[in-house]
């Protein structure tokens, strides 16, 4: 195989310009500090667990009422432990589902959990057991309510900034907000005030991401743990806008099955060909939603629909492996805990993921590449039988490099393609197999000068 090591981001850039005013305007969009922390902690747990728990159900039906919640105990820190024992950093809880219910303490609605046969506060039960585990707190607050009264008049928008201002200021530090654009095909039409929630957050929660409804993490498209081949974090702005994503949430419980199938609506979002159409750019990188099981919430006849370790590890690899943020749904069950089941194959993801980075072979922080880093090339110090190539870029400059090639050197002294890449961005991760003594890394395609934060390759 003809490697052409003279074809890269230091010679013709794969024709296309290395440095112009575009390349300048796409470089100029940059994550700010919450988001360079979500891309150093990118794989945290959704726990869907409320009314629907009790019920049986995946949506409500807006008939419940607080003597429906009748389930006894919880264990929140057979939650948090097995949250940490995959490997995640962060638990994110449902406060309020579609049905309205609230799994704290309101002054808001008596249709609240310390109104029913359970009496305590769950969200303080969480939060108080992620604190003192040191794993992230972050709530989802569900803008349609089918219970609230007011839902549908202009009184509802002061409704919700009013349970918002609790969540944001009665539990510790939220590390994410997740709006939910979902709601019933027969709801009332209403325009949420979203510039009113993401302000109060803003101000509350100065450190939190505001996710999917939301400006700082957008979701992927479906919840079928697929991304794309080429995932952007830089993108057009108009993505932000939340009407997109409440078009095409869900609108009935039926839809929560077909949209697992379902491939975004567009594979490329964050190309030169779409932003240099695009006046108004953001730095909105991709988060996949995915549960454990099939459905959100937990059903005692799905537990045969448990993904297996080896499942979970294949969406991790295509998500956080894919400059995504991996947000995992672990339902707890009605007896109030996380079912054996589950708990298995989330201890045996956190093994994988550990083992990705177990055995290093080399690790190395570049930096800034110059002139004279046209391919980088290593040499292992006798026969290595490499499992993964982990690649980098320093986000904090952008997301620049946009086509890679990946050799191996093999014992007998030729080199092998082992990975043809597009974008690395926060973090790429690289299955390899086979035996050899060196690589070859050659960024073919960049936006001005990669700056790589890592490169490594681990047996």
């Amino acid at each position: 195989m003809k490697i052409k090591l003279d074809e890269n981001w230091t010679t013709n850039n794969n024709n296309v310009p290395l440095n112009d005013e575009e390349v300048a305007r796409y470089n100029a969009i940059l994550p700010n500090q919450n988001q360079i922390r979500l891309s150093q902690k990118p794989f945290y747990v959704f726990m869907h667990f409320g009314m629907n728990t009790a019920n049986n159900r995946e949506w409500g039906n807006a008939t419940e009422t607080v003597q429906d919640f009748d389930i006894k105990k919880i264990n929140p820190a057979q939650w948090v432990s097995t949250v940490k024992s995959a490997g995640a950093t962060g638990l994110i809880l449902t406060c309020k589902h579609h049905d309205g219910f609230c799994l704290w303490d309101t002054g808001t609605t008596d249709f609240c959990v310390t109104n029913s046969p359970f009496k305590k506060d769950i969200v303080k039960m969480v939060s108080d057991e992620c604190h003192k585990q040191g794993i992230d707190f972050g709530v989802y607050l569900s803008p349609w309510d089918m219970h609230e009264k007011t839902y549908g008049e202009k009184e509802y928008n002061d409704f919700f900034v009013r349970q918002l201002t609790e969540l944001c200021t009665k539990y510790g530090e939220l590390f994410e907000v997740w709006f939910d654009g979902a709601k019933g095909a027969n709801a009332k039409s209403f325009v949420y005030d979203w510039e009113r929630y993401y302000k109060i957050i803003r101000t509350l929660q100065p450190g939190a991401n505001i996710a999917i409804c939301g400006p700082d993490i957008r979701w992927v498209g479906n919840e079928g743990g697929k991304t794309r081949l080429s995932e952007y974090s830089v993108v057009p702005s108009y993505l932000a806008k939340s009407e997109t994503i409440e078009k095409n949430s869900q609108h009935c419980e039926s839809d929560a099955s077909s949209i697992k199938l379902l491939d975004s609506a567009s594979e490329d979002l964050g190309s030169r060909n779409v932003l240099k159409s695009n006046a108004d750019l953001c730095w909105y990188p991709a988060e996949v939603d995915v549960s454990i099981r099939r459905g959100w919430f937990y059903h005692k006849n799905e537990n045969l629909t448990v993904k297996s370790a080896k499942k979970l590890f294949d969406i991790y690899i295509n998500s956080v492996g894919n400059n995504c943020t991996l947000l995992l749904n672990v339902p707890p069950n009605d007896r109030g805990v996380i079912s054996r089941r589950d708990v298995r194959a989330l201890k045996k993801l956190g093994k994988k993921i550990d083992e990705i980075t177990a055995f290093p072979v080399i690790q190395q922080n570049f930096g800034k590449l110059t002139e004279d880093n046209g391919y980088l090339e290593f040499r292992f110090d006798n026969v290595k039988s490499l499992k993964y190539c982990v690649l980098a870029e320093n986000i904090a400059d952008g997301q620049r490099v946009e086509k890679f090639d990946l050799y191996l050197l093999k014992p007998n002294g030729k080199y092998k393609r082992a990975y043809k890449g597009t974008v690395i961005g926060s973090k790429k991760i690289i299955r390899l197999k086979g035996k050899c003594v060196g690589a070859l890394l050659i960024i073919r395609q960049s936006r001005s000068n990669p700056v790589l934060s890592q490169v490594g390759f681990y047996e």
